[in-house]
């Protein structure tokens, strides 16, 4: 999938202004993958109610890397968790090709900031567990698990166990698991937020790699600026909680994506006016906890 570059911002310029997304899109959800209509998330605790996501709208389309960022405990967690059916929600609607989200779904991918291996199974069996569950003939997708192996460097791999890979390479193994049944949705909390530095630039190159291969539609929850600008087609931002999405921005740089790119103005610029987003976000903090 290639990307054309959208017109850029002439330098000192709101990036914004050029690249910043329609509002949410078509009053006909079914004209998009993804709606989410007024979409809001309300825990009840002893101490009262506490008001997570305020109010989302949002329209993805079949194949893109959407990215979202916000203040520390806005709902990103929250929100990513209620589009793929493991927090209910409580106003509002989500919907997927037409259909109404109402719990988790087989062809949804998840991956979380843990990658939670079985300690007492092989780096195979670990990619091929969740065909185990969901009851489908294994050998059917033994061939996938070694190609997406390979892909990620991990072919000379297969049979170690957890305890026997460096935190970069178990992550990997989590991202093969969420790819192995084909999913139509790839939903990632922060995955690469507990690696060092050089291993997580590893697995940002690894997963756009795999992005280009696969071109799956993703949300990619993350608190790193440039991560989020790298790795995606649109960014959001998120205000402190009660939260709202703030900022859409789509992003002018082409695929394949080279980690080159992150070295140009344009990106530098976006980053600075993300992170000033972010910022101002800070300033609607509400005391409490939240994804």
């Amino acid at each position: 999938m290639n990307v054309t570059a959208e017109p850029r911002a002439p330098a000192g310029e709101d990036p914004a202004a050029a690249w910043r997304h329609p509002a949410p899109v078509a009053a006909d959800r079914d004209a998009a993958y993804l709606s989410l209509r007024h979409a809001r998330k309300v825990y009840q605790t002893r101490t009262g109610d506490v008001e997570a996501v305020g109010m989302a709208n949002l329209d993805i389309a079949a194949g893109e890397f959407v990215s979202i960022l916000g203040p520390s405990g806005c709902g990103k967690s929250t929100l990513l968790s209620m589009v793929g059916g493991l927090e209910t929600v409580t106003e509002g609607e989500i919907w997927i090709e037409g259909a109404q989200v109402t719990g988790p779904r087989r062809d949804f991918g998840y991956i979380f900031q843990d990658p939670t291996l079985l300690p007492w199974k092989s780096v195979l069996d670990n990619v091929l567990f969740p065909i185990r569950t969901q009851k489908r003939p294994v050998a059917d997708y033994e061939a996938e698990a070694h190609r997406l192996l390979e892909r990620v460097g991990l072919g000379e791999f297969k049979a170690k166990r957890p305890r026997e890979l460096s935190g970069g390479m178990r992550q990997r193994v989590a991202l093969c698991r969420g790819l192995i049944n084909d999913p139509r949705l790839m939903l990632m909390d922060e995955p690469f937020s507990a690696l060092d530095a050089i291993s997580r630039d590893d697995m940002n190159l690894a997963l756009v790699r795999l992005w280009d291969s696969y071109h799956k539609t993703a949300l990619f929850v993350t608190h790193s600026i440039r991560e989020a600008v790298f790795l995606a087609d649109r960014v959001l931002v998120m205000t402190a909680r009660p939260s709202r999405i703030v900022a859409d921005l789509r992003l002018p740089f082409a695929r394949p994506r080279d980690v080159t790119v992150q070295d140009t103005p344009e990106f530098n610029r976006i980053c600075a006016w993300l992170r000033d987003q972010i910022q101002a976000g800070y300033g609607r903090a509400a005391p409490g906890t939240g994804g």
